[in-house]
């Protein structure tokens, strides 16, 4: 038999980039804008109540699928989704983020705040936040206008 169990953690990374609140929030807001840096998304509502849903994953390797439905948005301030997180079949969490955007004379300080039950062991908190600096790093890169 399977052993059952919970994981709930919390994490906060910042990142401050040379970019506009408004140009920030775009990357998130806007499809196009995001899949230079996130998974393309197969459903993309940003909306209250929309969904944004993607499936994919490294060449020969599992296949993740993000399904998540948008809480709140204050333009240029403020973003909080929830969503889960398979692997293959197989639930590995689900999250409460909240992404704050707060100007700064060179740009804006980023502020991403995860709250998540991590299930059975199929992921980490260590190991999401791991990612998420990786991803947060490549919208950097798409800010500045490099390739990813």
């Amino acid at each position: 038999m399977t052993e059952r169990y919970v994981k709930h953690a919390t994490f906060v990374i910042e990142r401050n980039y040379a970019a506009s609140p408004a140009r920030v929030y775009k990357a998130w807001a806007d499809p196009d804008a995001k899949a230079k840096w996130f998974s393309k998304a197969e459903q993309f509502e940003f909306r209250v109540g929309g969904r944004e849903y993607s499936r994919g994953g490294p060449p020969e390797g599992p296949v993740f699928t993000f399904d998540a439905c948008y809480q709140e948005i204050v333009p240029e301030q403020r973003i909080v989704y929830s969503y889960t997180l398979d692997s293959g079949d197989t639930r590995i969490s689900v999250s409460v983020t909240t992404v704050e955007l707060i100007p700064t004379e060179g740009g804006t300080k980023l502020v991403f705040t995860e709250q998540g039950v991590f299930i059975d062991g199929h992921d980490t908190p260590e190991a999401r936040e791991h990612g998420t600096g990786l991803m947060l790093d490549g919208l950097g890169k798409s800010l500045e206008g490099e390739e990813l």
